[in-house]
């Protein structure tokens, strides 16, 4: 089943693959931008990851915080990280169970073991409230934003 707008963002809390612990429940309070990625290293999965990383301090200044999920090891996450400069945290999700609760898992790639490549943004009060799925990774940073700053515009960004 696919998670859909409106509905909770499951929980999870992780070990990111440089050793930070990564808690939905504990960003309560904030935006959080969880995005899934087919496969690290990949082509169109480093242009997603150094769009996202340059992105950062709008975000930051939006009170977002950017994480990135796919069902690489830590050792291939860990080399994503340095190939591509990225500061924020990438969660390796090798037994697909945050893959399978966010429902990216599916089709072609699910069979090779990947997600497909999908952006959650998550309210500070856990709540999802926009989801982009595209095979583009060039659509997933500028729409994640322009969903953060509609959001401080009408109001919606604070937690209450």
């Amino acid at each position: 089943m696919s998670l859909q707008v409106g509905q909770p963002a499951p929980d999870f809390t992780r070990r990111s693959d440089d050793g930070r612990t990564v808690s939905l429940q504990a960003r309560r309070g904030q935006w959080t931008v969880l995005y899934f990625y087919p496969r690290a290293s990949s082509a169109g999965c480093s242009i997603e990851a150094q769009r996202f990383e340059a992105a950062l301090p709008e975000f930051e200044r939006h009170g977002a915080q950017v994480i990135g999920v796919s069902t690489d090891t830590e050792a291939r996450q860990a080399r994503f990280r340095d190939t591509c400069s990225l500061t924020f945290p990438l969660i390796p999700d090798s037994d697909r169970s945050l893959a399978q609760a966010y429902g990216v898992i599916g089709g072609l790639s699910g069979l090779l073991g990947m997600t497909g490549r999908a952006t959650f943004l998550i309210d500070p009060h856990g709540t999802v409230t926009w989801i982009h799925r595209s095979a583009n990774p060039m659509t997933h940073v500028t729409g994640a934003l322009k969903e953060l700053e509609a959001a401080h515009q009408t109001g919606a960004a604070t937690a209450g």
